[in-house]
């Protein structure tokens, strides 16, 4: 009897246990879904179309009010070549620089040797500000530099020579450009420039 009471005990105490051990075991939780709010903000966000960068203003040109007779005087002109005068009926050509500069609001000027017909075209240029270093580098590629023209970098002078000379000078904010089929090499627009230069405001 004795024997049967402790197997009963030893019985009923294992099955507490059980029953202890299966309620201590975890309840599993169900897993976490995005909030609405979550949601929606992402769904906006992909939504949201890409700013568009704001392109940068280009800076304007300076008008030069220089006229063609304060660029190279007559006592100028006439002391390079007597036989020069003023062309009246210059229009610079589509897709030259001096059609570039006239556009940036220049002055052009040309002047024709009334015995060889040769042409000589002086413009210049008071570029914006931001468009002069790529100007100089685009001079310093397609021509050689000439220092007789001035000082760099005061002054700084290229040729280009061909069936047509080409001469541009940078000095401060101006540039000047010149053409002529009587440029065959850097001297022999010079004196023109040496004037042109001369006659220039100094700011």
């Amino acid at each position: 009897m004795q024997q049967h009471t402790a197997r009963t005990l030893a019985a009923l105490a294992i099955a507490a246990a059980a029953v202890t051990l299966v309620g201590c075991t975890p309840t599993a939780k169900p897993a976490s879904t995005p909030s609405a709010s979550a949601t929606a903000g992402g769904a906006a966000a992909s939504n949201t179309p890409a700013a568009t960068p704001t392109p940068t203003p280009t800076l304007p040109p300076t008008p030069v009010t220089l006229t063609c007779d304060q660029v190279v005087t007559a006592d100028q002109l006439y002391a390079y070549n007597p036989n020069f005068s003023a062309d009246p009926g210059y229009a610079p050509k589509a897709g030259s620089l001096e059609k570039q500069i006239a556009d940036w609001k220049g002055v052009t000027c040309a002047w024709q040797n009334q015995t060889s017909g040769d042409v000589v075209q002086i413009a210049v240029a008071h570029p914006p500000a931001d468009q002069l270093e790529s100007l100089k580098n685009a001079a310093i590629t397609a021509a050689q530099p000439v220092p007789t023209y001035g000082t760099p970098p005061q002054v700084e002078g290229y040729f280009k020579a061909g069936d047509t000379g080409q001469v541009q000078i940078f000095r401060g904010p101006y540039w000047i450009v010149a053409e002529s089929t009587a440029f065959f090499e850097p001297g022999d627009a010079a004196p023109l420039m040496q004037s042109v230069l001369g006659n220039l405001p100094t700011n």
